[in-house]
């Protein structure tokens, strides 16, 4: 009997040094603190910097790819550790490799967005993927990025991001969009971005989601006040616009998805965001700089009001008698957009963006930071390029930036204040929708627990 018992609490030793063994030799799950956002970092300058050399950023597809790269990226994270709610693909994918989920991701939607930069794109991968020990993590990781990758790209295939949509003039009349090819450099009856207020959002429930309260009547006083404003303050030769708003004028000029792609990667890396924290910023952003795009070209053509160029050339025939003609004005830098005004679209998705900016770094509207444009066009986008001196401007608050944006184009001479303001607002209603609703953090309570041989692995 006693050698029964010795026999016995042997055999239970053994048992449970083994199971100690298996505890100690099963890989635990990966933790976001050990991955930050080199990796996001650098295929975000690379998709933007294709996109820029393909076509000027003169369509939707450079920060269309930016929003479904990062979103699958997002997704893929978030199935292997969940901290932030999905987009479209739920799973669980424990022991698949973050860093090779996000290379294969990027990697996936970039090419078949950009065929031509393969070499530049293999090279990418293939510098991520270097970095992931082989074996079977990596394998997984590469095969969830491909799943994440075709579930984006097949929720998107029919967006119509770069559909033509017919133009119908309107007959001239005071505070009506008119032609002037002349001064947008562009062909006879050539409009810009009607197609793009058809496109379907990544986030709004519909392009019209947001609608703008009409313009201001032309015989009105916001409308006169307006008009004068924008006469003196955006004419070429201003007596009353100052060195700093000539400066803010021409510096805002950069396209949102670059200028704005580039300041979140300079602030995701001071702030070390983690790689989860920073594919949602990422993929919040250009979905809502897509978004915003979308809802105020529909606004635009819904109103289809008309530019400070028409406008002040033509005053004799508006009906308003405190408004002045002078058909020889022209703007700072003497080119003036071909769509119409009412709302700004460069307010509106810039606006959006350091909404978003404020609400997900985690750091909240009140946040000095410096921005840096080096260069813009000197005019319209092929008039060429000319430096910015200085390259940088500094803000407080991302809404002051915002709003420096919209306000921006007023001193440039092609919009009105209120096209300016309405721009401004429908940018943070947006920024805040769109932030405050998707990729939402989930709540300690809600995280799931992973067991593992009966030892179960929170993620806090």
């Amino acid at each position: 009997m006693k050698n029964l018992i010795k026999f016995s609490s042997y055999n239970l030793i053994l048992v449970l040094f083994s199971f100690v063994l298996v505890l100690g030799c099963k890989s635990k799950p990966f933790k976001p603190k050990h991955f930050d956002s080199e990796i996001v970092n650098s295929w975000n300058a690379l998709i933007m910097e294709m996109a820029v050399a393909e076509d000027g950023l003169l369509t939707l597809k450079g920060v269309r790819t930016e929003a479904m790269v990062y979103v699958a990226i997002h997704d893929g994270l978030n199935s292997i550790r969940p901290v932030y709610t999905f987009y479209k693909y739920e799973g669980k994918n424990r022991k698949a490799n973050p860093i090779a989920t996000t290379a294969q991701a990027a990697y996936d939607i970039s090419s078949s967005q950009f065929p031509d930069q393969l070499l530049k794109l293999n090279a990418e991968l293939e510098k991520w993927l270097n970095t992931v020990e082989d074996g079977e993590s990596k394998d997984l990781g590469i095969q969830l990025g491909k799943e994440v990758a075709a579930i984006i790209l097949s929720e998107r295939s029919d967006d119509g991001w770069n559909d033509e949509v017919e133009y119908i003039w309107q007959t001239m009349a005071p505070g009506v969009y008119a032609e002037f090819s002349e001064h947008s450099a562009t062909p006879q009856g050539f409009v810009f971005g009607a197609g793009w207020a058809r496109s379907k959002p990544f986030l709004l429930t519909a392009a019209d989601q947001f609608r703008s309260p009409p313009p201001p009547d032309i015989n009105s006083d916001t409308y006169t006040e307006a008009y004068n404003e924008v006469k003196e303050y955006g004419r070429f030769e201003s007596q009353v616009r100052t060195i700093d708003q000539s400066h803010q004028a021409m510096w805002w000029k950069d396209f949102v998805e670059n200028s704005h792609n580039r300041l979140a990667r300079s602030l995701v890396s001071k702030e070390n965001l983690n790689l989860w924290e920073s594919a949602r910023v990422f993929a919040l952003l250009n979905m809502t700089i897509f978004d915003a795009y979308v809802n105020v070209f529909d606004n635009k053509f819904f109103y289809n009001h008309w530019r400070p160029y028409t406008a002040i050339r033509g005053a004799e025939m508006d009906g308003n008698d405190d408004t002045e003609a002078d058909v020889e004005w022209d703007n700072l830098h003497k080119h003036t957009y071909a769509f119409p005004s009412y709302p700004s679209a460069h307010g509106s998705a810039s606006t959006a963006a350091m909404t978003v900016l404020a609400n997900t770094l985690g750091k909240g509207d009140e946040y000095p930071f410096e921005m840096t444009t080096t260069e813009v066009d000197s005019a319209g986008p092929f008039s060429g390029k000319i430096e910015m001196y200085p390259p940088t401007r500094s803000f407080n608050q991302f809404s002051e930036a915002g709003l420096e944006a919209a306000m921006s184009r007023l001193f440039l001479g092609i919009h009105f204040r209120y096209d300016s303001e309405e721009g401004h607002s429908l940018g943070e209603k947006i920024g805040n929708y769109t932030s405050h609703k998707f990729l939402k953090l989930i709540k300690p309570e809600q995280l799931p627990t992973w067991s593992n041989y009966g030892y179960e692995y929170t993620w806090l």
